[in-house]
């Protein structure tokens, strides 16, 4: 700091950021902005996916407790709401709008489906799947933007300091290493601060792309055994 008092020229990048253009402050601002808005989605997803796994344990501890699909019915509606707890809900609450009584009825009557009725119930059971999924990966596509933009932002801020630092080489009429080095250091700063916003979102989402993709293949795998839970206890 005292080097930079005495001679002027920047010694840390500190400094640099201090001494930066009007353009290059710009960049560095909203690079700013993407690198907490990027961070925000990271530990909430982290939250999210957290709190799906208690739930999903949950569920299935207390419906592996009961002895049949009527009893498992009856304890889920009084859980609260999850992902897997709504697809469960909703295909047996669709299944007792076809049949009337099929759920709540104490004797194990036999209830049958047909062709098309058990069509729509798979319909209903994949309209679910999409609708969790959606919610899941919910700013999930904002942190692929964010890799995409921040290094072309960072970019974009290193030309236009490389500009102004050839602007003003030009204008002083000095050309030597000492000169130079300073205005393309500071333009420099903007590719820095794009990477070092690009990286950990990109890292981030493909971790949590992988996990959405996971949660969805676990859904669709319960829809499945949740139908031929129903058709082993002659629901369809």
């Amino acid at each position: 700091m005292l080097l930079q008092a005495e001679s002027g020229t920047p010694t840390t990048w500190v400094d640099l950021i201090r001494s930066a253009g009007p353009e290059v402050i710009v960049v560095l601002v909203i690079t700013g902005v993407l690198s907490v808005a990027s961070w925000f989605i990271i530990g909430m997803k982290w939250w999210q996916f957290r709190r799906i796994g208690g739930q999903g344990r949950r569920f299935f501890n207390e419906v592996e407790r009961e002895p049949g699909l009527r009893e498992a019915y009856r304890k889920v509606m009084k859980l609260p709401p999850s992902p897997f707890s709504r697809l469960f809900r909703e295909g047996l609450n669709f299944y007792s709008e076809l049949k009337p009584g099929a759920m709540t009825e104490g004797e194990r009557t036999t209830h049958t489906l047909t062709e098309s009725q058990l069509e729509a119930l798979k319909m209903v059971l994949s309209k679910e799947i999409s609708s969790e999924r959606d919610a899941v990966s919910h700013y999930v596509t904002w942190l692929a933007t964010i890799g995409a933009v921040g290094p072309l932002l960072g970019l974009l801020g290193t030309v236009l300091g490389v500009m102004n630092a050839f602007l003003g080489i030009s204008q002083g009429g000095s050309g030597n290493l000492a000169a130079v080095a300073p205005g393309v250091a500071e333009a420099l700063i903007t590719t820095v601060a794009g990477l070092a916003v690009a990286i950990p979102a990109v890292m981030a989402y493909n971790v949590y792309a992988s996990r959405v993709a996971r949660f969805e293949s676990e859904m669709e795998g319960f829809g499945n055994a949740l139908v031929g839970w129903m058709a082993r206890e002659g629901l369809l």
